[in-house]
């Protein structure tokens, strides 16, 4: 008589990733648009193709920063123009350098970025602005999770409240749809009122491309809310980070997306060819 033995080969998933508990309002919103986009790019951190746009906001962002540096009655558009052409001198070779397939198209992106930084001053004179801080860079803890955030312009008013400013070079959305937009800023206004015990009395949102200003009031109550809010993105990322379920939510945002040839939303992995889901 033969005695059998049968042995069974246990297998385990592979851990859950982790990730440190520190996030920007720019991850935050990603979550809330697709937690797959969150996921490739703040897990997976997949990279993306560069564009002329990105390009564009980058050296405008470093071009009116290093506008304020100057005197008041130096900040002029020739002087705006000339600190973009340093901008994009610097962040050319290193970060874009194969952006352009010809010098005519460079050429011609360049001319469009000037008339869209002419458009700023029919937005606000800079010799009339004496900003607190520029660029300012924040780190603060909201019960359990770090949020990061970098603002464009913070400003004191002649009555001493503060002034968030925040810049854009894409085109501005209709007024009805312009709320969203102020998600990340109220972020900024919750991280400044912790970090400088004062809650600013207002937001702005500066389209280059339009030009239209977006202006919206802050009060306590509305950050108490985002306080949440923040708290709670956070523990569903932390939740769907313990399953890796990271669920596509397919919209309009998608035509613009750079992960559709990786995205379960797009991708029928089942038919081993990229079929449209949606």
């Amino acid at each position: 008589m033969t005695a059998m033995t049968a042995i069974t080969t246990l297998t385990s998933s592979p851990p859950a990733p982790t990730i440190e508990p520190r996030v920007s309002p720019s991850r935050l919103s990603d979550y809330k648009q697709c937690p797959q986009l969150f996921k490739f790019r703040f897990i997976e951190r997949l990279p993306e193709p560069s564009t002329v746009y990105q390009a564009r906001g980058t050296a405008a962002h470093l071009a009116l920063e290093n506008l304020y540096q100057l005197p008041a009655h130096d900040r002029s558009p020739e002087q705006l123009y000339e600190l973009f052409r340093q901008a994009w001198s610097e962040l050319r070779m290193e970060e874009y350098p194969d952006l352009f397939s010809s010098t005519e198209d460079e050429r011609a992106w360049g001319l469009e970025s000037m008339e869209l930084l002419a458009n700023y001053f029919t937005l606000e004179d800079p010799r009339s602005i004496d900003p607190m801080f520029c660029e300012y860079d924040m780190l603060e803890e909201l019960e359990g999770v770090s949020v990061r955030g970098i603002l464009d312009r913070i400003d004191e008013d002649e009555n001493g409240d503060l002034i968030i400013t925040d810049y854009k070079t894409g085109k501005a959305p209709p007024e009805r749809y312009a709320l969203p937009a102020f998600f990340a800023l109220k972020i900024y206004a919750l991280l400044i009122r912790k970090r400088l015990g004062k809650t600013p009395k207002e937001v702005r949102l500066l389209y280059l491309n339009g030009p239209t200003m977006y202006r919206l009031e802050i009060h306590d109550k509305q950050l108490d809310a985002m306080d949440k809010q923040v708290r709670a993105l956070w523990d569903a990322i932390a939740k769907a980070l313990s399953r890796d379920d990271f669920r596509p939510r397919p919209g309009r945002l998608c035509d613009w997306c750079s992960f559709q040839d990786v995205c379960p939303a797009f991708v029928d992995d089942s038919a081993g060819e990229g079929v449209a889901a949606r």
